[in-house]
């Protein structure tokens, strides 16, 4: 089995040597996850100089900003993370769907620049990465590879992305201003369900010794990232709406699988609260419901495939989510008549101005939540939780797209209206798999055909995670990390050594 990100002891010690003379120079200092756990324990100092640094800047500051707990100004911090509750009157549901905002992280405007610093930063303290030598390649559906680009800028090293020529065209705009040649964009066939021909992009860049792949698919420092992260910052979000309803608890976690790092969120949600794990994918392309096939636009939730960091033995249920659905209702959600039905449908008008908050894939778990609640025989004591990764502002050309394929081109009322009570109050139950054993155990298989037949995992390597004791196995590895990250920061002069060191 390739390394996965999971070494514990400095690698290459040369490498290492060379990354920390980088560092020093450039004045980078690198966050531990603990701090991106609880920014709020960030040394006052540091995060009183990130006032003056934008958001969007390549700015070494903004490692300090990848976490849960920006502002809404996305400069400063916020007590909770942000999130919205949505009500009964938009969900249909009576039990409340709380939906955590992953717009207001820094540079990319997605959370998904969290899995990319997870995924580099232990290699680097580790001298598997050298900023002086080594190319950092992301390979994505979009929001992933633009994080690590924005990461690799920040760390002055060269970062190339790996994405379906299909993907929205706000996504290339973003990387053709970040990446320091049009060649560090590499544009693979197809769209969202193409993640086969990303891996083989990869597999030839691979073949150059300098050229390092942080492959989120298998990379488990993306999964560890969001347990350590994601998931406190959601059980934060989850204790604070519970504070304002007692009795409150956190029946189920929503989340589009991806890479499979969102929803390792669950794992402690799972711990700590109880919560069962709902897995969602397109019902274009249904992989893990029935073992099929195919293309869709649900952009950001790539599939055909089951990722090597999803845990499927801790997952409770998988629901399909067809991009008919999210498609038309992003039409809705961004179109003057379609907030007016909206709003005449008894939604809040500051909730209808919010909806803009949802990009595709928050969209699709939404309606899996819905469809979660009804299927759980969900009661107003019991809250699901998701994610929107993305806004509204990533998919501004997909509206006239969507309203040619599913609106004649163009929205009205009476369009607005069927919309909504097919596609929103029309999340029924179908599509909706509660998994027992067997069913566990048939979607983890297939997770065989890719990574032992096709990427050389070995299969005693693949079997060891068909048991929770090789997942809580990695727990410990987050703290090891920190401790290499405090390390490191002394070494370059920006923070005092580890004291435990």
């Amino acid at each position: 089995m390739k390394p996965l990100g999971l070494e514990t002891e400095i690698v290459d010690a040369e490498a290492f040597e060379r990354s920390v003379e980088h560092f020093r120079k450039a004045g980078v200092r690198l966050p531990t996850f603990a701090e991106l756990a609880a920014p709020a324990g960030i040394d006052a100092t540091l995060r009183a100089s990130l006032a003056e640094v934008p958001p969007d800047e390549p700015d070494p500051g903004n490692l300090l900003r990848v976490h849960w707990y920006n502002a809404d100004d996305r400069r400063g911090l916020a007590e909770v993370p942000a999130h919205l509750v949505l009500p009964r009157e938009l969900t249909g549901v009576d039990a409340p769907i709380i939906v955590v905002l992953g717009s207001r992280f820094p540079l990319i405007r997605a959370h998904k620049v969290l899995a990319a610093y997870a995924c580099l930063a232990p290699r680097l303290v580790t001298g598997q990465f050298d900023p002086t030598r080594h190319k950092a390649v992301w390979p994505s559906t979009g929001n992933y590879c633009r994080g690590g680009v924005a990461i690799s800028r920040i760390l002055g090293c060269r970062g190339v992305a790996v994405l379906p020529e299909g993907m929205s065209a706000e996504r290339f705009a973003w990387l053709d201003a970040w990446v320091q040649s049009p060649d560090d964009i590499v544009r693979t066939v197809g769209t969202e369900s193409n993640v086969k021909e990303i891996y083989d992009a990869c597999n030839e860049l691979d073949r150059d010794p300098d050229i390092v792949i942080f492959n989120q698919f298998c990379e488990f420092g993306n999964y560890l990232a969001h347990k350590s992260c994601t998931g406190p910052a959601f059980g934060h979000v989850f204790e604070h709406v519970q504070s304002e309803r007692p009795g409150l608890t956190l029946a189920a976690f929503v989340s589009a699988t991806g890479s499979a790092g969102t929803i390792g969120a669950g794992d402690l949600l799972k711990e700590r609260y109880g919560t069962r794990i709902a897995a969602v994918e397109a019902l274009e392309c249904p992989t893990m419901l029935y073992n099929g096939y195919g293309e869709h636009n649900i952009q950001g939730i790539g599939d055909k495939h089951i990722p090597l960091i999803h845990n499927v033995q801790n997952t409770d249920v998988v629901v399909g989510i067809s991009d008919v659905a999210t498609d038309s209702l992003f039409a809705v959600f961004n179109s003057d008549e379609g907030r007016a039905a909206l709003a005449g449908s008894g939604v809040a008008p500051e909730l209808v101005e919010r909806m803009r908050e949802f990009g595709l894939s928050g969209i699709c778990n939404l309606l899996a939540a819905i469809k979660t609640a009804k299927v759980l025989d969900l009661g107003p004591d019991e809250a699901v939780i998701t994610v929107a990764t993305d806004g509204a502002e990533l998919y501004g050309s997909e509206l006239p797209l969507a309203l040619d394929k599913h609106f004649g081109g163009a929205m009205d009322s009476a369009k607005a209206e069927r919309a909504l009570a097919t596609h929103l109050a029309g999340a029924e139950r179908d599509h909706v798999q509660v998994l027992g054993p067997r069913d566990r155990d048939r979607i983890f298989n297939l997770g065989y055909y890719t990574w032992v037949e096709q990427q050389g995992v070995e299969l005693e390597e693949f079997e060891r995670r068909r048991s929770q004791d090789f997942w809580r196995g990695l727990w410990p590895l987050v703290d090891t990390w920190d401790a290499h990250i405090r390390e490191f920061n002394a070494r370059t002069g920006q923070g005092a050594k580890d004291p435990d060191a």
